[in-house]
């Protein structure tokens, strides 16, 4: 799994024929060895939210169809795929035919739950009934904080947070930033903090979020690192951490992350999804 040998940061062949082998699949272990997360005792529960907004393929008599999906790939699965592989995945639907979106929706498991190890679960909504409401963040914003920041390397020791003021808050900020691993293109997103413990300390936690600006990492690596910080240096009685990344080639990804089960995965859509 080389990620070398990839589509990533390449000119890369429009294949308008369905190719499951498309797919790039990136081992999990290698950043939660980083981070000491333990493969075979993971310290959160949580989920992979895809959404896609640019599913199309042919019908029967050649028609042309679109559809949004929603994937879910659970945080048990031994590899994460790596975000233009699966935009070209789902563009070799598009002059493929298929008899129905059933069909389609049973390749895609089929083929997504082979190259992550781990059953996926998929969802196609027409475009009138695909239910994507733009939503607000819950809880408070920490971006008006009048705060210096002099530094963009990744420093977990600057959260803190006060034993002596334990409460439960939902804290959140649109100033997350990081690079792609390898092509070191801009990620944007929205982190979502819920907590029931130690007060954090806000600016401490807002110039955390802010330090990876310059940090290469995938996605559902970055929540990861994130989650692990907070509950290190914060210890927390219950953490839950999620980002709502921008979309790039039709595909947004959100990770979530959870101290506990969490009796639902909500999939909000923000502004700038």
């Amino acid at each position: 799994m080389n990620i070398q040998n990839s589509a990533l940061g390449k000119k890369s062949a429009y294949i308008s024929e369905y190719t499951p082998e498309l797919l790039f699949p990136i081992a999990r272990k290698i950043k939660r060895d980083e981070i000491g997360v333990d493969e075979n005792n993971l310290p959160f529960y949580g989920i992979d939210i895809w959404n896609h907004y640019e599913v199309s393929w042919l019908n029967p008599k050649g028609k042309p169809m679109v559809a949004c999906a929603v994937l879910y790939i659970p945080i048990s699965s031994t590899n994460i795929i790596e975000s233009k592989s699966m935009k070209l995945y789902f563009n070799s639907f598009n002059n493929h035919k298929f008899a129905s979106k059933e069909e389609l929706a049973e390749i895609i498991t089929k083929d997504l739950s082979q190259a992550t190890n781990a059953l996926v679960k998929v969802e196609l909504f027409e475009l009138n009934n695909a239910g994507y409401a733009i939503s607000e963040p819950a809880g408070e914003c920490l971006d008006d904080l009048d705060i210096v920041i002099a530094d963009y390397t990744v420093k977990p020791q600057l959260l803190t947070a006060n034993p002596n003021k334990p409460l439960k808050e939902k804290l959140y900020s649109n100033l997350l930033k990081s690079n792609c691993l390898v092509t070191f293109q801009p990620d944007w997103a929205t982190l979502l903090i819920e907590y029931q413990g130690a007060q954090i300390d806000r600016e401490a936690l807002l110039r955390y979020i802010i330090s990876f600006r310059n940090h290469n990492e995938f996605h559902e690596q970055c929540v990861e690192r994130i989650f692990n910080d907070i509950r290190k240096f914060c210890a927390p009685d219950e953490l839950t951490v999620m980002a709502r990344f921008t979309r790039r080639g039709g595909l947004d990804i959100n990770p979530i992350r959870a101290s506990q089960p969490l009796s639902s995965y909500p999939n909000l859509r923000l502004i700038r999804q």
